[in-house]
């Protein structure tokens, strides 16, 4: 059976109500959760960014579910210190945490003053990053220098295990490349044809861990009330990577939408009124290859959607995953 999990959105919510949301979530029936780790929101409109490793602290301590998170070692945090939380974390909640790795986005990343690299030179940084998280969470002391440097660093708060370190891929050229060095991967909605070659590059590189879809989701009572909230609260889902890589102010996301095109919104959202329909088109995404998906419904309140999922969306996906 596909596992079933809640994204929290810390773009949108503040952090006591994200926590609010991700306890109602178990409640609800969902397996598990992740959430975002943002600086900045995407949009002015969706007004906030909490610091996600002081929150999934919270969350694992007010829920018995796994928690992961997304995490751009490199630049704005450095990978000693993301070495230390992922220790820490996995210490007091054994079993329980994951973080999948990226190379960042400019938005979040920007604010340290260094130049923002190209991809290549970020996938480099990960790679480093990555190398270094590893060996300190084997208890090594680690000495490096390229892209980033440590000095003599070592963890003295070892969890038992070390926790899985995912990673994040749009394209199926860095899903191929992560199958080397991740535990697993995750990814977000695209059209099926292309989540199939983002799978089908990673295993067949050797990946071996879980595929994990995250797939945004605007409902309401009606179509036409759905669709507003995903204009209003997800019209970034519009823009695509490497655009999406390089922008670095929530008001220059909203220049570079412009006109909210319907279509490609609703290619971007999975934007529904119907519980059968909605439940009928995740399932044709999870087909692809997928042993999670994390469900992302796009509005800032959450009560009404987890009653939903409660009731209709979960029992009805656990019958067809």
């Amino acid at each position: 059976m596909v596992f079933i999990g809640f994204h929290a959105s810390h773009e949108q919510l503040p952090p006591s109500a994200l926590l609010e949301a991700v306890v109602a979530a178990e409640d609800a029936g969902f397996d598990g959760a992740m959430c975002s780790d943002h600086l900045s929101p995407w949009l002015p409109e969706q007004g906030e960014s909490g610091f996600a490793l002081s929150w999934i602290a919270a969350a694992l301590a007010r829920t018995a579910f796994p928690i992961g998170m997304v995490n751009a070692p490199g630049q704005r945090y450095h990978p000693v210190v993301v070495a230390q939380a992922f220790a820490t974390l996995e210490e007091m909640f054994p079993g329980r945490f994951w973080a999948a790795l990226g190379s960042g986005e400019a938005m979040n990343e920007h604010v340290t003053g260094d130049g923002w690299p190209a991809k290549s030179v970020r996938n480099e940084r990960l790679g480093e990053s990555v190398g270094i998280i590893r060996r300190l969470l084997r208890g090594e002391e680690v000495s490096h220098e390229g892209h980033v440097r440590a000095h003599r660093a070592r963890i003295w708060s070892l969890p038992a295990q070390s926790p899985p370190l995912f990673a994040t891929a749009v394209s199926s050229e860095t899903a191929a490349w992560s199958a080397s060095w991740a535990d697993g991967l995750v990814t977000v909605a695209q059209p099926p044809s292309v989540l199939r070659r983002v799978v089908e590059e990673y295993r067949s590189a050797g990946g071996t861990g879980p595929c994990s879809l995250q797939v945004h989701l605007s409902w309401a009572l009606t179509d036409a009330e759905a669709f507003a909230l995903a204009r209003e609260q997800w019209r970034n889902g519009v823009l695509a990577p490497p655009l999406t890589w390089n922008i670095e102010q929530p008001e220059e996301f909203d220049e570079a939408i412009g006109a909210v095109d319907e279509t490609a919104l609703r290619r971007a959202v999975l934007i529904d009124h119907d519980a059968s329909s909605l439940v009928d088109r995740i399932a044709t995404l999870v087909a692809v290859g997928f042993d999670r998906v994390y469900l992302h419904h796009v509005g800032r309140e959450q009560v009404g959607f987890l009653r939903f999922a409660h009731s209709d969306l979960i029992p009805a996906l656990k019958g067809r995953l």
